[in-house]
């Protein structure tokens, strides 16, 4: 018994890996576990009986958060977006763009998988979407499928780190953050994880050329009448567009002072980037326009087809991000207006009916019911757990690992990379994060950086077997069977799974190096990197100095033995003298 007592913390985590393996669904696995070590804890006499009567203001609390609001937005944005046909746009127009390259429909995809994060939030759709549309282009054009599902569902977890990212909102209501704040954090390490992923894929172009092979002339359609590509005319516009959107991002703090009416000396990186894209895109928009209208000819096809493709995505960008990073909007909000964005879009396409409504808010309805039920059954294990001093547990058994701060980050590291293995993003983020936040707060770790580092780090979830989502999702879209392409008429070999799994192997180490950088790097995250020192209120020591004692003052006596009223008790009698006294003391 006395073992038990003393080991009810590790027990009671032992007890909740066995009910996962056991194969129970993750939001009953913890409340049942909760409660029932919270009753074995009250009669062994460690837990007192009202510990359990918080349970329901606990309950009560995550109905009432406002930032859980901004998941089911997010989520019936990218669902309705994914069905209004922008990802097969994107798709077409930037892999015409960059098909005469070898690798350039890789290029595409990882572009469009970027857009497509920026915009939806949702891996399931990215990935479905551009496996269903790109993948048969790779195949037909004599991509290697190990390359071709590979980039696919790499570029579709692009979507778990770059804003606006359900991961990032739940990690920052695990870490007790700003969403704001973890998306601004989030802003440059997305976009390097891009940056990363068409690297290896260029330096396919030099290794592997055969596995990566530029589109066919047959297969480029978007040309000039004298048969040019118009790629001279897009590159002027691009240059045009860069160096305004770089004139305005640095004189970004004299516009604000012009509009305030006073000095802006400095104005935060991730909302000057913002604004000034959003320049370029709004002059390159203008010019296309002005160009469609008056048939100058300004422009080519192509950088005219470009133009208008990527204007609507990189302006809902703005209408979500953009808000958010100017403080004109919170999360909630900014998902809301997105959630409205892409109603519009779909409905300027012609796309929007009843039956996309219906499927979009169903989906939304599951997965938002999915999210509570995993944080209700992480609330009643989390109150058990941290009532057993689970907490000192867990710091004691981490802040033992040599190497300080980066001994803790690798091991930590290493912990949700193999945890990942068996539990997805949702599971790590309300099982594992709540246990390893207070260690690395009292460790000195900044915890909007050490939540980037953990999202880069659980976007292997998707990636490795045998739980991958972003596999399962290609999987289901990629052909079982052989099949006869419609445009060459030549039969296709099927995609089979090991060839997805190995695939994935590749991006799985770029995410690795990923996280190997944020660490040797931290200023790769654009936010919260001031490390603050911290207190530990355990050891604190009170001095306080004995003064020396008052000498007692006595009052002044009538003759009738009566104490007369001195001036301050004559103050606290009458308040407008009271009033009158403290007027003439301001003034001496």
């Amino acid at each position: 018994m006395e073992f038990l007592i003393h080991n009810l913390a590790p027990i009671m985590f032992g007890g909740l890996i066995v009910f996962l393996l056991m194969g129970f669904p993750v939001a009953f696995s913890l409340g049942a576990c909760g409660l029932f070590f919270g009753f074995v804890g009250i009669e062994l006499g460690i837990l007192p009986q009202s510990l359990l009567q918080a349970l329901p203001l606990r309950l009560f609390g995550i109905m009432q958060n406002d930032t859980l609001l901004a998941i089911p937005f997010f989520t019936l944005m990218g669902l309705i977006l994914e069905r209004s046909g922008m990802a097969e746009d994107l798709l077409d127009t930037i892999g015409q763009l960059f098909g005469p390259l070898k690798g350039g429909l890789a290029i595409a995809v990882i572009l469009v998988g970027a857009l497509l994060a920026a915009t939806t939030g949702v891996v399931a759709a990215s990935v479905i979407s551009m496996g269903l549309i790109s993948l048969p282009i790779m195949l037909r054009y004599g991509y290697d499928r190990r390359v071709a599902s590979g980039v696919i569902a790499a570029s579709g977890t692009l979507a778990q780190i770059i804003p606006p990212s359900l991961v990032l909102i739940i990690l920052a209501d695990q870490l007790g953050r700003s969403v704001g704040e973890m998306y601004k954090g989030a802003f440059i390490p997305g976009f390097a994880l891009t940056g990363l992923y068409l690297g290896y894929i260029i330096l396919l172009t030099y290794i592997r050329p055969t596995w990566v092979p530029a589109l066919p002339p047959e297969a480029r359609t978007i040309r000039e009448d004298n048969g040019t590509s118009g790629l001279r005319s897009l590159g002027i516009l691009t240059v045009l567009t860069t160096a305004v959107a770089v004139y305005f991002g640095q004189h970004y703090a004299q516009v604000i002072s012009l509009f305030k009416g006073e000095a802006v000396l400095t104005v935060a990186t991730d909302e000057t980037i913002v604004v000034a894209l959003c320049a370029g895109v709004m002059l390159a928009f203008v010019i296309a326009v002005v160009n469609k209208v008056t048939r100058l000819g300004l422009l080519s096809r192509m950088a005219e087809r470009v133009t208008f493709v990527l204007i609507p995505p990189l302006l809902l960008i703005f209408l979500v991000l953009g808000t958010i990073f100017l403080g004109v909007a919170t999360p909630t909000e900014g998902g809301a207006m997105g959630a409205l964005g892409a109603l519009i879009m779909a409905m300027s396409r012609g796309r929007l009916n009843m039956t996309l409504l219906k499927q979009a808010l169903t989906s939304t309805s599951k997965l938002s019911s999915f999210v509570v039920f995993i944080l209700v059954g992480s609330t009643v294990f989390s109150l058990v757990f941290q009532g057993v001093d689970g907490g000192k547990w867990v710091e004691h058994l981490l802040s033992t690992v040599p190497g300080g701060q980066v001994g803790f980050l690798i091991v930590v590291n290493l912990l949700i990379f193999f945890l990942a293995f068996f539990l997805d993003f949702f599971e790590l983020a309300f099982i594992v994060v709540p246990l390893l936040a207070p260690v690395a707060e009292k460790m000195g770790i900044d915890l909007i950086w050490f939540g980037v580092l953990l999202g880069v780090n659980m976007q292997t979830s998707f990636m490795h077997p045998p739980f991958g989502f972003a596999l399962f999702f290609l999987r289901s879209v990629a052909p079982s069977k052989e099949y006869t392409d419609k445009v060459t008429k030549q039969t296709i070999q099927p995609v089979t799974t090991m060839q997805i799994y190995w695939g994935a192997v590749p991006y799985v180490f770029i995410q690795i190096i990923m996280v190997g950088l944020i660490i040797a790097f931290p200023g790769i995250v654009s936010s919260g990197l001031d490390k603050k020192e911290v207190i530990d209120l355990d050891k604190v020591v009170l001095e306080v100095q004995a003064d020396a004692p008052t000498p007692a003052i006595s009052a002044p006596v009538a003759a009738d033995g009566m104490p007369v009223p001195t001036e301050d008790k004559a103050a606290e009698d009458d308040p407008m003298k009271a009033m009158q006294q403290s007027m003439e003391k301001d003034k001496k």
